[in-house]
This record gives structure tokens, C-alpha cells and sequence, in this order.
């Protein structure tokens, strides 16, 4: 190990825990002697089984009619003909011994779960997230489809669009659309990340031939987790708790755009969103929110001073966040941020 050899490579080469060789390794650099104190068990364990019995059970777990049976099957079947060669555990165990404990059955194995997403921004244009949700109709079971393209750092809404069916071409020319009005080029040092979840319009590969072309990357969420993508749930709640959200279903898809429209520059124009101080998502997207939010701390600090003994320790913090994760990273784990974007 001194030369370089792994713990854990030594460890099973031994034959021992880690625990035991970090304590060989403290009990060496005291004493010097490295002596393997372990004391062991002398007791002689008389109900163990011996080995013709191992075999035996062996041999039984491979005859025809036990061959595609559990142990759990096979112990009440022995016992129902008067035989009793081992316990269901002893079966497991001698199984697991010689290898033969392997999972069968026609169902899926389990999967390894998927990395979690962690995607930063540290300005605009660098992450979006996208997604699909319906909007009632005034005919019954038939609905109009909401697509929402938003910037991650500074919520701004840079698409929508609203159709009549969820495909993915118009997802594709409502991205170009996009990258065109905010001027996205292939040439640009960090590529635009577009994340979303796994809807069909969002696997598609017309709308992955889109994205190659315009030099974007793209990014999934993990299966049946919402938390993943909650910068586009967040503002689909926005969009249908605002009080001025049609108690009654859209008749047509023009007036479902009229709405949309109307609540989209109502969003970016007016809104002064929680999540970035207080200041407009246009604002922040354009960069003039520094400003505001430099005139603000400038204003409150002005009222400490005519008034210092109502602020017992600062003022009101109005910096503008720096960073926005989707998921952001444990504390303090030595993640870099080049490790952290996980892009399909």
C-alpha cells in the first residue's frame, strides 16, 4: 500500500474488511509489529452441515421437477413426502455458494437508476427547459396543446405556441424560432443545453435532427420524476392560477392564443418574479436587473442610516442570484461543474 496498491484491492486479496485492515494499518504504525491479533471462534459448531449433506441438497435443487423451483417451494414439497434435508435458508446458502442462486423469470431485471440531471447557468441563454400541457376545449375529451419554452436563469418565456396536437415538429420549428430570435449560432464557445422530460414530442428524433443542426444539447429527466423539470412546472402553475385564467374552456385556438399572448408579456414584462429579487424576467434576461437591484440595496441603505437602530444586523439583500441549478450538487463533495452536465 505504500507503494501505491489500493486498500480496498489489498483488503480482498486478504481476505479481510476494510475496517480490519485500517485498524492492522493504525496497530503497525504504533507498534511496528504487525502482528494479526484477530482471535477468532474456537467453538466447534456441531449442527453445521457437513458436506454430503451440502451435496445432497445440491443434487436435489437439480432434479427435473425441482429445477425451476424456489427453495421456498421445494422445502414444503420435500416436507409433504416426509423428507427434511435442510432448513429454506440452508438452501439459499449452499445455492450462493456454488453459483446457482441467479435470478430467473421473464420480468425485466432491476436497472441501475439513471444519473440525476444537475445542469448550471450562470447567465442567459445557456440552459432552457421546455414542455407540453393541455388547455380545456369546449368540446369534451378533446384538448388544446400548450408549448412553453423557458430561459432556466432568468425565467424568461423565449417560445410558445399553441396547436391542436402534440408532435414533434412543431416543438422543432418552435425551438428554431426560438434560437433565431435570441440569436443561438452553432459558432458560440458554450453550447444552449435544452432540457426537458421524456414525452414522446421530447424524444423525437425529428426534433433531435433540429437540435444538431441549430448545435443544441439536450437533456432528459429521469422517469416519473417531476422535480427534474420544475422551472416548466412552476410556470404551468403560473399560467393556470392566474386570476384572470378562463373559468370556462377555449372555444377555438385563436382564442387560446389571444390568452397566451396576453399572459406571456404580462409574465416577462410585469411580473416581478421571487425567484431572481423581485425584477422582471425581461429585465434579468437583458441584464438591466444588476442595476435595479444595485438601486435598491442603495435605497434601503440610505434608510439605515437616517434610522440605524431599526435594522439590528443588515438590510435586505436585493443582489441577483449568480448561479440556477436544476439539481444543484450536495455541499462540499468536490463536484465540478464540468462533471455536472449530463447531456444526451
Amino acid at each position: 500500500m505504500a507503494a501505491g496498491a489500493r486498500a480496498r484491492k489489498v483488503a480482498a486479496l486478504l481476505g479481510v474488511g476494510m475496517t480490519t485492515l485500517q485498524r492492522w494499518r493504525r496497530q503497525f504504525a504504533a507498534d511496528g509489529d504487525g502482528l494479526d491479533r484477530r482471535k477468532g471462534s474456537h467453538r466447534l459448531v456441531s449442527h453445521r452441515l457437513s458436506e454430503e449433506e451440502r451435496q445432497r441438497i445440491l443434487l436435489t435443487c437439480n432434479q427435473p421437477e425441482f429445477a425451476a423451483l424456489p427453495p421456498g417451494q421445494i422445502v414444503p414439497i420435500l416436507a409433504d413426502q416426509g423428507l427434511y434435508i435442510g432448513s429454506e435458508r440452508s438452501f439459499y446458502r449452499v445455492l450462493h455458494a456454488h453459483g446457482q442462486a441467479h435470478r430467473r423469470g421473464r420480468a425485466r431485471p432491476p436497472q441501475e437508476p439513471r444519473p440525476v440531471p444537475r445542469l448550471e447557468a450562470r447567465g442567459p441563454n445557456q440552459v432552457w427547459s421546455w414542455d407540453i400541457t393541455y388547455l380545456p376545449t369546449s368540446v369534451r375529451g378533446v384538448w388544446l396543446y400548450l408549448y412553453l419554452v423557458i430561459d432556466v436563469w432568468s425565467r424568461k418565456v423565449v417560445a410558445w405556441d399553441v396547436a391542436e396536437r402534440e408532435e414533434a415538429q412543431i416543438a422543432a420549428d418552435l425551438v428554431s424560432r426560438a434560437c433565431l430570435r435570441e440569436r443561438i449560432s452553432k459558432r458560440r464557445p458554450h453550447p444552449l443545453i435544452l432540457h426537458a422530460d421524456n414525452g414522446n414530442a421530447m424524444r423525437a428524433a425529428t426534433l433531435e435532427s433540429r437540435l444538431e443542426e441549430l448545435g443544441v444539447l439536450r437533456s432528459f429527466s429521469r422517469p416519473r420524476v417531476s422535480n427534474d423539470n420544475p422551472y416548466s412546472e412552476s410556470l404551468f402553475r403560473t399560467v393556470k392560477y392566474r386570476p384572470n385564467y378562463p373559468r370556462r374552456p377555449f372555444t377555438s385556438v385563436e382564442e387560446a392564443c389571444a390568452w397566451v399572448a396576453a399572459f406571456v408579456s404580462w409574465y416577462n414584462d410585469q411580473h416581478r418574479h421571487s425567484g431572481i429579487r423581485f425584477v422582471t424576467p425581461s429585465q434579468r434576461h437583458s441584464g438591466a436587473a444588476v442595476a435595479i437591484s444595485h438601486h435598491r440595496a442603495c435605497v434601503y441603505e440610505q434608510a439605515r442610516q437616517r434610522h440605524p437602530r431599526r435594522w439590528s444586523r443588515s438590510t435586505r439583500c436585493w443582489r441577483q442570484p449568480e448561479v440556477v441549478w436544476i439539481n444543484p450538487p450536495p455541499p462540499d463533495n468536490g463536484i465540478t461543474t464540468a462533471t455536472l452536465v449530463k447531456v444526451a
